[in-house]
C-alpha cells in the first residue's frame, strides 16, 4: 500500500466482558479510513499495574497500515475508547478499554499528547509479550525490546484460549 505507515496498538480491558471489548476496538479500527489490519497478537491475562485493587487486564496489540498522521490515529484510538464507555478517573485504574498507540514508523515523538515509541513499552511485560507475537525477532520498527522483556520477565501474563475475531 503506496504512502501508508505501520503502527502498532496496543488494547486492554478489565471492565464487563473483556474480550467482547478487545473485539469490538479491533472492528472499530478496522473501519478508520485509509486504515487497515496487518496482524494481531494473542490475546493474554495479565494483573494490574500499578493500582492494583482491580480485575486482572486482557491485553493484546495489533499492527496496521495506515494513511492517518499518529496523531490523527491516536484521536481516533481515544474516540474508540470514548465510544465504549471509557471514563478516566482513577490513574491506571480500570477501565473498559485502553487503546494505546504503541509505535508509528518513522515517528519519534515526545510531546504533552503524543509520546512515540509509547513511553514504558520496556517496563511493561503485558505489552513487550503481545508484541512479540507480532515481532518474534523482538525488533519492532524504532525498537528493540528483547533485552527489556528478558529482564522484565513473563510472570504474571497468560496466553488465553480465545483469540481475536478479526474482520473479513
Amino acid at each position: 500500500m503506496a504512502n501508508y505507515m505501520q503502527a502498532v496498538i496496543g488494547i486492554g480491558s478489565n471492565m464487563g466482558d473483556r474480550l467482547r471489548n478487545i473485539n469490538g476496538a479491533v472492528h472499530s479500527i478496522s473501519r478508520l479510513p485509509k486504515t487497515r489490519i496487518v496482524d494481531c497478537s494473542h490475546v493474554y491475562e495479565t494483573q494490574p499495574v500499578g493500582y492494583e485493587e482491580q480485575a486482572t487486564f486482557y491485553n493484546a496489540a495489533i499492527t496496521v497500515e495506515t494513511e492517518l498522521s499518529a496523531a490523527m490515529l491516536l484521536g481516533a484510538c481515544l474516540g474508540i475508547e470514548g465510544a465504549f464507555g471509557r471514563v478516566r478517573t482513577v490513574k491506571n485504574g480500570p477501565r473498559v478499554l485502553d487503546l494505546d498507540l504503541l509505535l508509528y514508523e518513522g515517528v519519534k515523538s515526545e510531546s504533552f499528547s503524543l509520546t512515540l515509541p509509547h513511553p514504558r513499552i520496556l517496563e511493561r511485560a503485558f505489552v513487550m509479550v503481545p508484541l512479540l507475537d507480532l515481532f518474534p525477532t523482538g525488533r519492532a520498527p524504532g525498537l528493540f525490546f528483547m533485552p527489556a522483556l528478558h529482564e522484565v520477565g513473563t510472570d504474571g501474563v497468560v496466553k488465553i484460549d480465545e483469540e481475536i475475531d478479526l474482520p473479513k
